[in-house]
């Protein structure tokens, strides 16, 4: 039995991944779960799982589901914050920690959980675009596992099986090209935030189906290759495939080159990282090549969709330049769904904080962090 804690149980990860532990409940077992503020959702979870603790981002709600589990007759240890996501992260039983949270708020428990000896299933790209050398070097230095969720990132790390690291000349990754896919900076001009939270392939939560309207989220995808699969800058490409069929590439030396193929379906990087290095059955659709009627590949517009092209650069600046960039976005793109700001804002921000950035190249804990709060304090100042 593997026990298993998830960082954000209540988001779109977070309740895909309970479904592949409720189809493989001989083998997982729940340990934590926490929400934001999604008590409802979370009291359903604890029904179903019966985590020994829960956290609840926000206090004052925590206390509404702790008098609510009281009142039941439950005893679920129910904690808050920061502190409490990094309690739930490092419980002494989890054997595997997944966090799945969105946003900067995972570094800190993933992190904590690393240092702890355990495993982690990333699905919090941020954690490793705002730390990527403090949690490489931690996971190196605990013998931990760190298993990539990630669609994309599940399918490199899967063409790699078997082969070796510097026989690796590059990896593409795949991009649906969002809802946009085509448009010219002209057309962005004017589109709806009801528009851009229309995948056309995948179900996600807002602030990723935003990034992947911008291609933000492609930028973001980069720049935790290069981190996970220890790369160099020039070795990691991007391309549109809109059916979403080819979840990501490598290209070897001999100039062979290795895919994986599948359903828009997050539950299969789940099911990967939970059961590695095995894998095991499921009752998920499998792909009939008889109805594929075509795979097309096209080159990025980085002129349309400059978020891209930022974050390259802010991969080739290294230092706290991509903890910056995503500071920045997290706020425009928050500012975005609160309708403050316009679609072509995002970029535009994300640029200018990038500007006034004075890079510190060998980053702490306390210097990434500082370099997040300043990006967030400027990208809120911009109008």
């Amino acid at each position: 039995m593997k026990n298993i804690s998830i960082l954000g149980s209540t988001g779109s990860i977070g309740t895909q991944a309970l479904e592949v532990v409720s189809e493989n409940s001989n083998a997982l077992n729940i340990v934590g779960l926490t929400t934001n503020t999604s008590i409802d959702l979370l009291e359903k979870q604890i029904d179903t799982y019966s985590p020994r603790i829960v956290c609840v981002m926000d206090g004052d709600t925590a206390l509404v589901l702790e008098k609510r589990l009281k009142k039941r007759g439950l005893a679920v240890d129910v904690v808050t914050g920061l502190e409490g996501l990094i309690a739930v992260a490092t419980a002494s039983e989890n054997d595997l920690l997944l966090t799945a949270v969105s946003g900067m708020i995972g570094l800190q428990p993933t992190l904590a959980a690393i240092n702890a000896g355990i495993d982690i299933a990333l699905a919090n790209k941020e954690t490793l675009v705002a730390g990527g050398q403090l949690v490489m070097d931690a996971a190196a230095a605990s013998g931990v596992s760190l298993l990539p969720v990630d669609s994309e990132h599940c399918a490199i790390f899967q063409c790699l099986m078997g082969n070796k690291h510097e026989e690796i000349d590059r990896i593409i990754i795949t991009a649906s090209g969002g809802p946009f896919r085509g448009y010219s900076h002209k057309q962005l001009e004017s589109v709806t935030l009801a528009q851009a939270l229309k995948h056309p392939n995948w179900s996600m939560g807002k602030k990723i189906t935003i990034d992947s309207a911008t291609l933000m989220n492609k930028g973001l995808e980069v720049i935790e290759a290069k981190w996970l699969f220890n790369l160099r800058n020039n070795q990691i490409d991007v391309v549109v495939h809109p059916q979403s069929i080819v979840h990501s590439m490598v290209e070897f030396i001999d100039h062979s080159t290795i895919a994986q193929l599948g359903l828009p379906d997050m539950a299969l990087p789940i099911q990967i990282a939970f059961f590695y290095p095995e894998r095991v059955a499921n009752n998920r659709p499998a792909l009939d090549f008889s109805q594929i009627r075509e795979l097309t590949f096209s080159e990025p517009d980085r002129i349309a969709f400059p978020c891209l092209q930022l974050a390259y650069d802010a991969l080739e600046i290294g230092g706290t330049m991509a903890c910056v960039l995503n500071a920045a976005n997290e706020i425009a793109v928050s500012r975005f769904l609160n309708q403050e700001i316009s679609f072509l804002d995002i970029p535009r921000i994300n640029r200018q904080v990038m500007e006034q950035h004075q890079v510190i190249v060998h980053p702490n804990l306390d210097d990434v962090l500082a370099a997040d709060a300043w990006a967030r304090e400027i990208s809120n100042a911009y109008n």
